[in-house]
């Protein structure tokens, strides 16, 4: 099958099975952590790939972990965000919002002062976020701090926030969300025994684990519907301090609720740096058991490698990322074989238009 066909289902009508890949920029105007203009025109132009899945959008004033980027809880975002996903749909794409709360992969900077929340009060190692402030006005990484416990109160809150963040999304034009559940993130921290090690209804089994998740899908379905969500899951990427020595098996489980949810898509976020390890086959044949929906894979797919995993039928959706910063014409270069442009590593997070919509389309 390739990867260049359409993609034809009830929840999902794509022209082609690519899919940009989220992928924080950092270009939000401020104060407020707006969509603006600029990434209105960075998403358009790479709006010929089936599926746009947005850089990853907080879903309340406590979720942010990393400086200028989007939210979706206010007016204005909602407004800037209309911006972008009307130049995507003039130019023929269809985009999804991503929603996360990073949870312990924070710092006080963006909490009013306060420790971040967690699943647990268990400080990540190795672990740093990017800070723009007063004593760091040109951007720096910092370690992040012991977290505070979540109590019911919280989950209950943050479970409302992301339901309200989805039907935001919707109103601001979006065509579905997809829940962050991966990376190291805050529903990838209840997710794991090393991050998660409650003994209430949200820990001690993986049942209990994957409650919180269950919890977010449920109460986002009741606002936009389950056929509008999509769930990123990343069973094999252990930075940010997330190994977890059952987490294989809880993802699974995982994916066997969110089947029964009905949801759109499972995203499966691999390991994408050169010694990564490999996704073992028989956890692919795994999950496709236990889910039917659609499945999007990322993680350094070439044509061949994606034509692949789909002609075998372990996943629908190809997802590219860092190919597209530098490539916003990337469908019609893999199609024709074409070369791909090097993208400039230094203006990746925060600055302005280079390195961000100044990358050109091929001449055709």
């Amino acid at each position: 099958m390739s990867l260049f066909t359409s993609y034809l289902k009830p929840q999902l009508s794509l022209t082609n099975r690519m899919v940009m890949a989220p992928m924080t920029r950092s270009r939000t105007s401020q104060p407020g952590n707006i969509p603006n203009e600029m990434m209105a025109t960075y998403y358009a132009q790479r709006a010929s790939t089936g599926l746009i899945i947005s850089e990853a959008t907080q879903i309340s004033d406590d979720s942010q972990g990393y400086s200028f980027t989007p939210g979706v809880y206010t007016p204005e975002q909602i407004a800037g965000w209309q911006k972008v996903t009307a130049a995507v749909h003039k130019a023929g794409g269809t985009i999804f919002n991503q929603l996360w709360h990073v949870g312990r992969v924070s710092h006080p900077v963006f909490q009013a002062g306060a420790a971040p929340m967690a699943p647990s009060a268990i400080k990540p190692t190795d672990t740093q976020v990017w800070v723009v402030d007063e004593a760091h006005p040109e951007g720096k990484m910092v370690d992040c701090p012991t977290p505070r416990e979540m109590d019911q109160v919280d989950i209950d809150r943050v479970v409302a926030d992301f339901a309200q963040a989805a039907k935001n999304s919707i109103d601001a034009g979006f065509d579905g969300v997809e829940n962050h559940g991966g990376n190291g993130y805050l529903v990838d921290q209840f997710l794991r025994t090393n991050s998660n090690h409650r003994t209430d209804a949200y820990g001690g089994s993986p049942f209990k684990r994957i409650q919180f998740l269950a919890d977010i899908v449920t109460a986002v379905s009741r606002k936009i519907g389950s056929d509008k969500i999509g769930v990123r899951l990343a069973p094999f990427v252990t930075f940010k301090d997330m190994g977890c020595p059952e987490i294989v098996d809880t993802i699974l489980l995982a994916a066997e609720h969110l089947e029964q949810q009905g949801i759109a898509y499972i995203h499966l976020s691999e390991a994408d740096w050169d010694d990564a390890p490999q996704i073992p086959e028989d956890f692919r044949i795994k999950l496709r058991q236990v889910f039917g929906g659609t499945i999007i894979v990322a993680g350094r797919y070439d044509v061949e490698r994606a034509s692949a995993v789909i002609d075998k039928g372990y996943a629908d959706l190809v997802a590219f990322g860092r190919s597209f910063i530098a490539n916003p014409d990337l469908p019609y270069r893999l199609q024709h074989n074409l070369p791909l442009a090097d993208f400039d590593k230094g203006p990746l997070f925060g600055g302005g238009a280079a390195g961000y919509i100044d990358y050109p389309a091929v001449e055709r």
